[in-house]
């Protein structure tokens, strides 16, 4: 009996009706308007896979083979697995309006146990997302900074690799240039002859401290902050396309697909990573003042316009850089020095810079709304989702968000952070194809402002193209396919051991009263 109780509990639903009820009395207030949802996932997506991720999915990495110039392809093949579960966001997000995003939607549909898994790994989504983000956030800055080396004093401009780097880093440098650490980085002595290494990525934790500030001011002052960032990106991103186009080469593009059939998949899956954004747009659903119509505007438009510019990047990219010399840390930047304009070079990272704080910012809002959506519901302390009084954000959850990125960016390197954010991107987006399937079942009467065409093919499609590209990954045996699963077992052990029982006693508490 008890088991069959215990069983009940994990499969527990939430009605789509009650996540509504409580999204209308959060407290959160509804500032964003349809053009500030498309600038959080313009800002998310197109920074992230330009400025982070498309030299890796070029020129490939010791965890798996590049697309080469057929990177387009896997931009187009990342696009149509998207395209299917944009399309099931677009109808849950304006049937559900709340924060919490997929972890709201599985409560609804699949129950408790779920619902907490799919949050803990959005929590994996973002939060790596961030790290990544941030990794190469610092790159960037480090550039930029050499812009600056007749005029600025050559400590700051070459500051010690130990305060921009996290330790794996640090020490994979080491190894392949055959150098002691202990010349590279300084060393804390502790009792019984241990010595811990410092290494600081100082400039990607303070950023990250400064956009949590920003954060907990307001969700509004911050997409006006975004939209001014994102302005500047697209102008460097369409200037890139326009400029570098005269420089293509033909015979850059050749061959075509170096690597065949694995680079393509390989380089989709890395690609993915930027598909993100869709899900950063539907946690803010409770902060949108129309979300039934503005949600599936802005998921759509986001995933066309940012498609668009991705496969524009690639191309000129490609063709004007051979691959062997591809830069995979700031390619466009790379690009612009190949062809020997280097003001230019300065610029793209100024731009670079723009884009990758939108992102960074988005990323963290992302992850603050999933902590504060399972707050609510108990899985995790309610004490950590108050509201702040004058500026009607979750201060608190805000803060423990930024915490986490600035700890994290002590020892996760950019490739694993990014190809651990994908895993989190695919089984999220899986997990939304089937609650549209199952709600169309259990809710066929509820009004749908926007529906999936062509279902149940459409949401099929979406779960089996995520799935192929996982499986890809998972049977070359990445380092990232192993952390994954680390990471949810310790999701099952948290669940287990405390998110359970405290949601049994908020039940006890209720039935009380």
């Amino acid at each position: 009996m008890k088991l069959k109780q215990v069983l009940n509990n994990l499969l527990k639903c939430k009605s789509p009706q009650e996540l509504i009820d409580e999204g209308s009395n959060s407290g959160l207030k509804k500032t964003l308007t349809v053009f500030d949802l498309i600038v959080l996932g313009i800002g998310a997506v197109v920074g992230t896979g330009i400025f982070t991720i498309i030299g890796s999915a070029i020129a490939g990495s010791s965890d798996g083979a590049g697309a080469g110039s057929a990177v387009v392809i896997s931009m187009i093949l990342a696009a149509v697995a998207s395209v299917f579960s944009a399309l099931s966001y677009s109808e849950i997000a304006a049937m559900m309006p709340v924060a919490g995003s997929a972890y709201a939607y599985t409560y609804a549909t699949m129950g408790e146990f779920m619902a907490w898994m799919v949050g803990w790994i959005l929590m994996l989504e973002y939060a790596i997302g961030d790290i990544t983000v941030a990794s190469a956030w610092t790159g960037y800055f480090v550039q930029f900074l050499k812009g600056f080396k007749h005029i600025l004093p050559a400590f700051v401009v070459n500051f010690p690799m130990w305060l921009r780097n996290d330790y794996r880093t640090m020490y994979e440098f080491c190894n392949k240039y055959g150098l002691d650490v202990h010349d590279k980085m300084p060393f804390i002595n502790l009792p019984f002859d241990i010595s811990i290494p410092v290494a600081l990525n100082l400039p990607a934790m303070a950023i990250v401290i400064i956009l949590t500030i920003l954060l907990v001011k307001g969700v509004k002052e911050s997409t006006k902050v975004a939209t001014i960032m994102v302005g500047v990106n697209m102008f460097i991103i369409l200037s890139f396309i326009v400029v570098g186009a005269f420089y293509v080469k033909p015979e850059n593009w050749t061959p075509f697909a170096p690597n065949g059939l694995e680079g393509i998949f390989t380089g989709a899956f890395v690609i993915f990573f930027a598909y993100i954004g869709f899900d950063a747009i539907s946690t803010a659903a409770e902060e949108t003042k129309n979300p039934q119509r503005d949600l599936p505007i802005a998921i759509m438009g986001t995933l066309a316009i940012c498609t668009i510019l991705y496969v524009c990047v690639a191309l000129v990219l490609t063709g004007v850089v051979p691959l062997g010399a591809i830069d995979t840390q700031a390619p466009l930047a790379h690009a612009m020095r190949f062809v020997g304009i280097n003001w230019y070079a300065g610029l793209i990272s100024v731009g670079a810079l723009c884009a990758l704080t939108s992102v960074l910012l988005i990323y963290q809002l992302g992850t603050t709304r999933i902590l504060y959506a399972m707050s609510r519901d108990s899985f995790l302390p309610k004490s950590l989702n108050k509201i702040h009084e004058k500026f009607k954000t979750p201060h608190i959850m805000t803060w423990i968000a930024g915490i986490i990125v600035v700890v994290c960016a002590l020892f996760m390197d950019l490739n694993i952070s990014a190809e651990l954010c994908n895993f989190g991107t695919f089984t999220s987006f899986i997990i939304i194809c089937v609650a549209v399937l199952i709600l169309r079942k259990t809710e066929p009467d509820r009004e749908r402002p926007f529906k999936v065409p062509f279902c149940p093919w459409f949401p099929i499609l979406g779960i089996l193209t995520c799935a192929g590209l996982m499986y890809c990954k998972f049977s070359a045996k990445a380092t990232s396919a192993l952390y994954f699963i680390i990471w949810l077992l310790i999701g099952v052990a948290i669940y287990a051991g405390y998110s359970y029982k405290s949601k049994r006693l908020e039940e006890n508490i209720e039935q009380i009263q």
